[in-house]
């Protein structure tokens, strides 16, 4: 089930709130309601976009499904990464839900990678569709639940938030820079993750790592300042951000996921 875009904004629900739990054994992960995106088989209902091709296209294999996960590999093709900046886009957008996955990073960067990208990747929400990206664009327009691995020695959170193409407003200031850091504790290793995103549209959006609430924002927007999110104000997208797509990246660091789900909000 597909939330339209025209519902009201949803105060904070505490019914959805996340009760307890750590990565394993959480009740409240086994409710009913949640919806699976991946269905641990098949990229049955989702499309890749990669920096250079035209949306569906993928002949490295970049996105693909082994022993019942969700992978993004650079072991066909990938000599050097090359700018080859790619996201596995979900068919359908959302406007109020909670999405949940499960990640861990693997093995090495592929050689030609941007340092930034180590044990970097994301789960992007209030996205454009992928047929409105340019072939040459890195990144759609969109609000990003960045994931990212320790590196084995300093601090590094997860769950952070990135703007390619929009702003948002935390604790009543318009917020401009492209990323803030959340509260989250590190995670070094190739350890399994859970991240977690509430989202009421227009209004409040929150992250969560293994059961914890680590960042708080509201107001996702366009910023009439980046060329592509201005391709989309000039083609008639209102500035606020009321719904988009999902979708998960590939940044140059191999990542998998074992399950992405969604349980629908309404009033």
């Amino acid at each position: 089930m597909r939330l339209p875009p025209f519902l009201p904004l949803l105060a904070a629900l505490a019914a959805c709130a996340q009760g307890g739990g750590g990565p394993s054994g959480s009740r409240e992960r086994e409710a009913p309601g949640w919806i699976p995106l991946f269905d641990g088989k098949s990229l049955e209902g989702w499309t890749p976009k990669i920096r250079g091709l035209p949306a569906g296209e993928d002949p490295w294999r970049t996105f693909r499904v082994e022993d019942g996960r969700l992978k993004v590999a650079y072991d066909e093709g990938y000599e050097t990464f090359d700018g080859r900046f790619g996201h596995l886009f979900h068919e359908g957008r959302w406007s109020h839900y909670r999405l949940r996955c499960e990640y861990r990073f693997t093995g090495e960067q592929v050689p030609g990678g941007p340092g930034w990208a180590f044990r970097n990747s994301g789960v992007m929400i209030h996205g454009q569709d992928p047929e409105t990206m340019a072939v040459d664009q890195s990144f759609p327009v969109s609000i990003e639940v960045q994931l990212l691995g320790g590196n084995g020695r300093d601090p590094r959170p997860t769950a952070n938030l990135c703007t390619p193409g929009t702003h948002v407003v935390q604790d009543g200031t318009l917020i401009t820079r492209h990323c803030t850091n959340s509260r989250s504790p590190t995670f070094h290793g190739d350890g399994w993750v859970w991240v977690e995103v509430e989202v009421h549209g227009a209004g409040r959006i929150v992250h969560f790592v293994n059961g914890e609430p680590v960042l708080e924002y509201e107001q996702p927007q366009l910023d009439p300042g980046d060329p592509d999110a201005r391709r989309l104000i000039e083609a008639g997208a209102p500035l606020l951000l009321e719904d988009g797509t999902i979708s998960i990246q590939s940044e140059s660091h191999p990542i998998e996921f074992r399950r992405i789900e969604i349980l629908p909000l309404d009033s």
